[in-house]
């Protein structure tokens, strides 16, 4: 059974840090970008960073560029997003997504962990 399972979230005041995981098992994931999105309520969907599982090359979002840092660590299937400086706005549930990089399909979603900065 293929699982990707995030943790880290909490609450934090503003300029503080979280580090996010996401554990993908059940499967082999070399030819996958890893992805972190938010969604925070009333508000769609935001892809915050990205990386690809084999090559490592990474995407962040604008809001987020300077501030978020995503990683990976093939040896325990763990993708991470290291969140610094953060501010209410980052308030949301973020989530995982396994995006296949054949066919750009998001096939396997995590179940999201909430992240809620004070102010």
């Amino acid at each position: 059974q293929v699982q990707l399972v995030e943790s880290g979230g909490g609450l934090v005041q503003t300029g503080g840090s979280l580090t996010l995981s996401c554990v993908a098992s059940g499967r082999s994931f070399s030819t996958y970008i890893m992805n972190w999105f938010r969604q925070a309520p009333g508000l769609a969907r935001e892809l915050v960073a990205n990386i690809h599982w084999t090559t490592g090359r990474t995407y962040e979002a604008d809001s987020v560029k300077g501030r978020f840092t995503i990683s990976g660590d093939n040896a325990k299937s763990t993708v991470y997003l290291q969140m610094n400086n953060l501010k209410p706005e980052d308030t949301a549930v973020y989530t995982c997504a396994a995006q296949n990089d054949l066919t750009w399909t998001y096939e396997y979603w995590g179940q999201g962990t909430q992240v809620t900065v004070s102010s």
